[in-house]
């Protein structure tokens, strides 16, 4: 795999909001505060942006997750549409009928 294609793979899980967010933090020259300002938000607001987008790169980027489906679930979890307990409860139902272990 040529690293264009590695790329493209993680480019294709963003949104078009998380690649404006992209855009705009590289513009800031990665600055929070200034992120925080333009976005009419707290720097902690704009820090755990960051750090979901970061998330979702690492799953994607991932060579223990698997299944499309776990993969799928993490960044659901990854975006904050679900809950760990969720995420949990919904990876052990489906290990278990797989018959494996989460």
């Amino acid at each position: 795999m040529t690293v264009q294609d590695q790329t493209k793979q993680w480019m294709d899980h963003l949104s078009e909001e998380d690649f404006a967010f992209v855009k705009r933090f590289m513009l800031a020259s990665g600055s929070l505060k200034a992120m925080a300002k333009a976005y009419g938000v707290s720097y902690p607001t704009v820090r755990l942006r960051l750090d979901r987008l970061i998330d979702k790169i690492k799953i994607v980027e991932s060579q223990e997750i698997t299944t499309a489906f776990e993969r799928r679930l993490r960044l659901k979890y990854a975006e904050g549409r679900i809950d760990m307990n969720t995420l949990k409860e919904l990876l052990t139902a489906y290990f278990q009928d797989k018959g494996e272990e989460s």
